[in-house]
């Protein structure tokens, strides 16, 4: 385990419904991984969750935030948010499947691959979600193991 010191962290807050401002959490976290000299396959693993993740506080939830943590071993995001919850995770999970509205389809999102992407780019992923309350996602990347 690393020590603290050896530990970057960062908190993103988001704000449901504001797609002027969505993808700006994930781009931040895209320019500080360039700026410690990560490699590229990781940092463009960990910018595709982080952006599908902030999509859906966007999309879903009335606020959320991510917390963003770098240590020697790994990166780590844990997003929550406060918002209506996944009724059926397994469910959630299939590509394709989504339930974003029609007005959120004419902005080109909801093709249903937002959590099926960030498993697919994570070493760890973990949801949890209470319907009503909302969402928890932990994601994990290993910096010295790419996909």
């Amino acid at each position: 385990m690393a020590s603290q010191k050896d530990t970057f962290q960062q908190k993103f807050k988001i704000k449901g419904g504001d797609f002027i401002k969505a993808g700006e959490s994930s781009c931040e976290i895209r320019n500080i991984l360039k700026g410690i000299g990560i490699d590229a396959e990781i940092i463009r693993r960990v910018a595709i969750a982080a952006y599908e993740a902030e999509m859906n506080v966007v999309m879903y939830a009335q606020h959320g935030t991510i917390h963003f943590t770098v240590n020697p071993q790994e990166i780590g995001i844990i997003v929550e948010d406060r918002g209506q919850g996944i009724v059926d995770i397994e469910r959630a999970m299939q590509p394709g499947y989504s339930t974003a509205t029609e007005e959120m389809r004419e902005m080109g999102f909801g093709a249903g691959m937002g959590l099926p992407n960030i498993k697919k780019n994570s070493d760890t992923f973990t949801i949890t979600s209470k319907v009503g309350k909302g969402t928890k996602l932990e994601i994990v990347i290993k910096l010295n193991n790419t996909k």
